[in-house]
């Protein structure tokens, strides 16, 4: 059974900082990394996946007011321990991707939606870096979801240090889309 827990400091992660760091998830492998990173944003909210009680996963949302009023970026932080979880991983365009038949799709875009508002101006970010799996999103997750109109590359923006693609959600594309496929309990 999965469960979305927004973050808060009693939350006992000992474990989980302990397994991103030991795969390489830095930025998921602290508070410091995965929430207090956020602490200069007008807004942030940072949530833990848990599955059968294992916390599993991360992902944070956040104001982004550099780009326009109302811009928030989601998925940011987004972590799972795919080794943890009866599913796949997000590799393959088809079924995992564009029908949305994965954790962030059935998790963490809701989450982040929900939280800053269907109304917002919502934006994911990738970049073409080799570190963590931003690579990866970069190339194959948000392009797949491009073609099906869920996401529109909006503009190319320096940010944390890298120059970033930002991608924008269609919101209401999202959720048709999704209500086409099998959720997730």
């Amino acid at each position: 059974m999965f469960k979305m827990v927004q973050w808060r400091a009693d939350l006992d992660l000992a474990e989980f900082y302990a397994t991103a760091d030991s795969k390489g998830f830095h930025n998921n492998s602290s508070q410091h990394m995965l929430v207090d990173c956020f602490k200069n944003e007008r807004e942030s909210q940072t949530w833990i996946l848990y599955y059968n009680e294992v916390a599993v996963g991360s992902v944070a949302c956040h104001s982004i007011d550099i780009l326009e009023p109302n811009a928030y970026r989601i998925c940011a932080r987004t972590c799972v321990f795919t080794d943890k979880l009866p599913y796949t991983s997000i590799r393959t365009r088809g079924y995992t991707i564009q029908q949305h038949q994965n954790v962030t799709a059935q998790f963490f875009i809701p989450a982040c939606k929900e939280w800053a508002g269907r109304d917002k101006n919502l934006y994911i970010s990738s970049n073409a870096l080799d570190t963590g799996s931003q690579r990866l999103v970069h190339k194959i997750y948000c392009p797949a979801l491009e073609e099906k109109g869920t996401l529109e590359r909006a503009f190319e923006k320096e940010y944390r240090g890298a120059v970033q693609t930002f991608w924008r959600l269609n919101v209401e594309k999202f959720y048709e889309q999704l209500s086409l496929h099998p959720r997730w309990n």
